[in-house]
């Protein structure tokens, strides 16, 4: 059996404010409830409609199942954790869990900046993609294999994580802090590099593969996007005088999806931003805000996976009439 350890200053803050602890908990459920609801509304549709599937409906599931694994495996657990009960893990099994969440949070993310490329390769098209009635159901193997990418890599990305961990008798190295997968010690399991320059290399290395670069593409995709859109309304209404405009015709419906797709990206680039700067604060300030930038750096760690299904409720058409659909029934005189 592990040593018992004492809980960080941060669990005990925020389990001794009923505000901070009840925050925590919304936002907890958000992200499991909100994401589950996304996986099962737009997946469902996927599955009913005929035809050809949808490439963006399947983006969207691909991400939400990302943001749900992570915040079932990472912020459920935390939680628990914050409400007293105390889990440490064996050695073995903190090689597994340190593994699976540097996976999925590498994972989450580059699934986030997939979303606002395929939506600028779309805009990039001069003519609608070609759909053949006939052919076989599911999406283009692109698709697959961008997924497969995104999961195969971030794996093997992983394994040292898998490799340099351990359960630790002590609840106090939050020295070495990885963006990419967590900010303190969980259940007893703590990073064990064979040095501190091994450990700063992986460190660095995951804030550049799984948060710099991927930000920098998604403002990239982004602005390319609202350019595209800008030089699409430009020629709208000399388009609309012409019968060979098949994309332009579409133009409000892509304004919508960008709007959405950006609203996404500065969600996730907030959030990024506010836990880096927290936990870089904490690494090289130590003054005497240093507990409550932990308890921001917490809260911002898991603020886009607990509102981005409010965002895309608000964009996506069948999320839209699911949420009317069940306030109609809770609410029938409203």
């Amino acid at each position: 059996m592990a040593p018992q350890r004492k809980p960080s200053s941060v669990s005990q803050s925020i389990a001794s404010s009923p505000f901070y602890f009840a925050l925590y908990v919304i936002l907890v459920l958000l992200g499991n409830v909100g994401n589950t609801t996304v996986i099962g509304v737009v997946g469902e549709s996927l599955l009913r409609e005929a035809g050809v599937v949808r490439s963006s409906d399947v983006i969207l599931v691909n991400m939400a199942f990302s943001n749900l694994m992570v915040s079932l495996v990472r912020n459920t657990v935390v939680m628990v954790s914050d409400l007293g009960v105390e889990i440490f893990l064996s050695r073995d099994m903190c090689h597994l869990m340190m593994g699976i969440w540097v996976w999925l949070r590498s994972a989450n993310v580059w699934s986030t900046f997939f979303l606002s490329a395929f939506h600028f390769q779309t805009l990039r098209r001069v003519a609608p993609p070609v759909i053949n009635l006939h052919g076989p159901r599911g999406p283009p193997r692109s698709l697959i294999l961008g997924f497969g990418l995104i999961w195969s890599l971030n794996l093997i990305y992983a394994i040292p994580a898998f490799i340099f961990s351990k359960n630790g008798d002590e609840n106090s190295t939050e020295t070495l802090m990885l963006v990419s997968s967590t900010t303190r010690p969980l259940m007893g399991c703590i990073w064990d590099f064979p040095s501190a320059y091994s450990g700063l290399a992986f460190a660095t290395s995951s804030m550049v593969i799984h948060e710099s670069i991927p930000i920098c593409l998604m403002n990239i995709t982004n602005l390319g996007s609202l350019l595209t859109l800008y030089a699409h309304g430009h020629t709208r209404n000399a388009a609309n005088k012409s019968q060979d405009a098949p994309v332009v015709t579409r133009i409000p419906a892509e304004r919508r999806a960008a709007k959405v797709i950006l609203a996404l990206n500065v969600l996730f680039i907030s959030s990024w931003g506010t836990n880096v700067i927290s936990v870089n604060y904490f690494n090289y300030n130590r003054g005497s805000s240093t507990e409550f930038l932990l308890i921001i750096a917490r809260f911002a760690n898991m603020s886009f996976i607990a509102l981005s299904p409010i965002v895309l409720a608000v964009g996506h058409r069948k999320l839209r009439a699911f949420i009317k659909s069940i306030l109609s029934h809770l609410y029938p005189f409203g």
